[in-house]
């Protein structure tokens, strides 16, 4: 008699929590038993949320019981880390600058999800601190590494025959390029305040969308610059003058856009200066023959992947009323990287030469120059998305560059 009340009780407490008829049950139980029959019309997600309703949950999408139906679940679902993690794992890894995300029957759809932006910023800084974050950009750490890499090359180039860099150097100009990276961002949204609302991938930024004031970003720029001049002050007098005079291209690069369709190769003038700056640092002095190939050879490449970069704004650039490279070039413009990326390469192997550097050098050379073979022939630049993952993996390009300047310096 106790058997059958338990089985009662349990019965009327499974049918309250399944709305359906008892075949919500078997169903839940033919998820684990391929030998019942599920039924095909079974919905996955009756209610859709915004955070995963375009999540597949292939294999089991026609046989989940309706326990998705349940209060318990619709809060998980619209918890703020759940719905994180459930979009990173399924990202494409382009980033949130895309609008070609797409919708499960394989059109277009550009409403983005919310969880597709955050980043650890917004996970794990506190939220008076994240708009200067965000301002610098230390979520999207490319540009430090863009910045860097031309500086690594030459600290290693500078080395003795058969020694590694110094170390020291090494991490100095990581923190430099990080701040004067920052820097430069904040100059760029500060100036480009008005223009920057008016663009569909802009108009988020801190100082466009109101989160901070004009005078908030100066003021955090001049943090970055006391902490830039901070780490200047620690290299050799004639190091301190060469990087000085880089603010001057730091600060006017944002106001070219205005003025010339070449404003990527004075982003190129400026984002290379480090392959001046450090072989100073480490010489005291410059050798012409060597670095001066040696910044060539960043301008060109930078003329190469920003000019890519900018296809994803050309839309809106004409709209605003600036001007690139992307819209310079237009149709030609896979004509007119290819011919940088030969210049890039042939001032690396001229630096090098001059540098009589080891014969390891040159394999790398030829890697990378595969690299830019690939991006130039493989780029669709109708397509921010993949603009944006050719620009992304650059910082390849320069790691590879940089392991052949290693590897030559030691053979040397």
């Amino acid at each position: 008699m106790a058997f059958v009340l338990i089985s009662c009780a349990t019965r009327r407490s499974i049918k309250s929590y399944f709305p359906s008829s008892g075949s919500s049950v078997s169903r839940c139980l033919s998820i684990f038993d391929p030998s019942v029959p599920t039924q095909s019309s079974v919905n996955l997600i009756p209610t859709p949320k915004p955070c995963l309703s375009n999540l597949p949950f292939s294999p089991f999408r026609q046989s989940v019981p309706q326990i998705f139906n349940s209060e318990l679940y619709r809060t998980i679902r619209l918890h703020p880390d759940f719905c994180f993690v459930a979009t990173i794992s399924t990202s494409s890894g382009v980033g949130g600058d895309s609008k070609e995300q797409k919708n499960s029957s394989g059109k277009e759809n550009d409403a983005r999800l919310p969880a597709a932006n955050l980043s650890w910023i917004d996970l794990y800084l506190p939220r008076q601190v994240q708009p200067y974050a965000q301002l610098a950009r230390l979520d999207k750490p490319i540009g430090t590494w863009l910045l860097l890499w031309p500086c690594m090359w030459s600290i290693t180039l500078a080395a003795a025959p058969g020694h590694l860099p110094d170390f020291k150097m090494l991490a100095l100009f990581g923190c430099g390029a990080l701040l004067l990276r920052g820097a430069g961002c904040t100059v760029n949204d500060l100036l480009d305040r008005d223009i920057d609302t008016k663009v569909e991938r802009t108009k988020v930024r801190p100082i466009a969308s109101g989160h901070l004031t004009p005078f908030q970003g100066l003021c955090f720029l001049g943090l970055q610059l006391l902490l830039g001049l901070g780490i200047l002050l620690q290299l050799n007098n004639y190091s301190r003058v060469l990087g000085a005079s880089s603010l001057l291209l730091v600060f006017s690069y944002p106001l070219m856009k205005r003025f010339t369709f070449w404003p990527q190769a004075y982003l190129g003038l400026t984002f290379n200066w480090g392959a001046l700056l450090g072989w100073a640092a480490v010489k005291g002095s410059l050798d012409p023959a060597i670095v001066l190939p040696l910044y060539a050879s960043g301008v060109f490449w930078t003329l190469v992947y920003d000019t890519i970069y900018a296809h994803q704004d050309k839309e809106d650039d004409v709209k605003v009323g600036v001007k690139s490279t992307a819209l310079r070039f237009g149709e030609s413009t896979k004509k007119w990287i290819s011919g940088f990326g030969v210049a890039c390469i042939g001032s690396l192997a001229f630096s090098g030469f001059n540098a009589e550097i080891g014969w390891p050098y040159y394999p790398f050379l030829g890697a990378a120059s595969g690299h830019l073979i690939w991006q130039i022939w493989t780029v669709d630049l109708s397509s921010r998305s993949d603009c944006n993952k050719k620009f992304v993996s650059n910082k390849w390009f320069g790691a590879i560059i940089f392991g052949g300047i290693l590897a030559g310096r030691l053979a040397s």
